[in-house]
């Protein structure tokens, strides 16, 4: 199952109590010689590669990290508590439920935050001081929200055949069928070309008009497509159900800047799909008079024109973007 929130409970470890001692070893010269208590251990997120989904925090929602031990005689510290550290996808931003705030966005491998420290260990006596207990640990609430990294993320109506598409050209197997909804999760794919070089591409569930007020899944899987660095706009040019690509083109486009400025205003690649049905000509020729933008006509179920598109995908790269809207 993919999900991509959850609020956890986070507690970190309390410090160790400070030892109240005294030596005695000296018939009239006692010395204090209370060791400190240990620090309480934090919880800790860090972006893992094998994690690609919050499903587990769904599970379990509550954490805690290991108190500091206390100190003791002849000025012995009490050990550290030991750190939680969980695993998350990368791309999993780190909210405080409480506040709203962005504690850090999780945004590659590797990438780590701190939410809760552990408390400071209380102090000994042994400077001829009073002995103290250890602080507690912080305890927040805190709030993940998982957005897929990706180079590319595929938009489109439902039944556009992005699921197809995706399917043929990266590692993914993304499930289609000629009916919408297909998709209900986000689906990555990896797009290997003959230099080396790779690109994701992110396929999410068809948008419906009216998506970016909450309908369908669109508002729900939106986010997915905004850390990409272009889409690719699949549209059908069979039209079997009465649709209208311009419209859907139009559509689109309106549903995108309803949702966000900044995702609307992504470079796009349009992509004319299912260009092995009859009337898809028809429709190309008076799309490409009402829109006059590069269009890839391709057939995702045949093959059709998709190496065209894949040597697009490969020419992608930074300072493009003027080339491809």
């Amino acid at each position: 199952m993919f999900v991509d929130e959850a609020t956890i409970l986070c507690t970190a470890g309390r410090g160790g109590k400070g030892c109240n001692s005294m030596d005695r070893s000296r018939p009239r010269h006692y010395r204090a010689n209370g060791g400190d208590g240990g620090p309480g251990g934090s919880i800790v997120l860090e972006a893992r590669n094998n994690v690609q989904t919050l499903l587990d925090f769904q599970m379990t929602r509550t954490f805690t990290a290991e108190h500091g031990g206390h100190g003791s005689s002849n000025h012995k510290t009490g050990y550290a508590g030991n750190d939680t550290v969980l695993g998350v996808p990368p791309g999993t931003e780190v909210l405080d439920r409480r506040t709203g705030e962005l504690l850090k966005d999780l945004d590659h491998v590797g990438a780590r935050v701190v939410v809760c420290r552990g408390g400071a260990g209380g102090l000994g006596n042994s400077k001829d001081r009073e002995s103290t207990d250890g602080d507690p640990g912080e305890q927040k609430e805190i709030q993940l929200r998982l957005k897929l990294i990706a180079d590319i993320g595929l938009v489109g109506f439902p039944n556009a055949g992005k699921s197809t598409l995706i399917s043929r050209v990266s590692n993914a197997r993304s499930k289609s069928a000629a009916y919408p909804f297909t998709t209900k999760n986000p689906v990555l794919g990896v797009v290997k070309f003959d230099d080396g070089t790779a690109k994701v591409l992110a396929d999410i569930p068809g948008i419906i008009e009216g998506a970016h007020e909450g309908r369908g899944l669109g508002l729900e899987f939106l986010k997915h497509v905004e850390r990409t660095k272009y889409l690719l706009h699949v549209i059908d040019f069979a039209a079997v159900d009465g649709r209208d690509p311009v419209s859907d083109y139009r559509a689109l486009n309106a549903e995108l800047k309803g949702y966000s400025a900044t995702l609307a205003a992504k470079p796009q690649i349009i992509v004319a799909n299912k260009m092995d049905v009859t009337e898809a000509a028809d429709h190309l020729k008076v799309f490409k008079r009402k829109v006059r933008k590069e269009v890839y006509p391709i057939s995702a179920a045949t093959g059709e024109g998709v190496d065209k598109l894949l040597r697009r995908l490969w020419g992608l790269g930074e300072g493009d973007e003027k080339t491809v809207r």
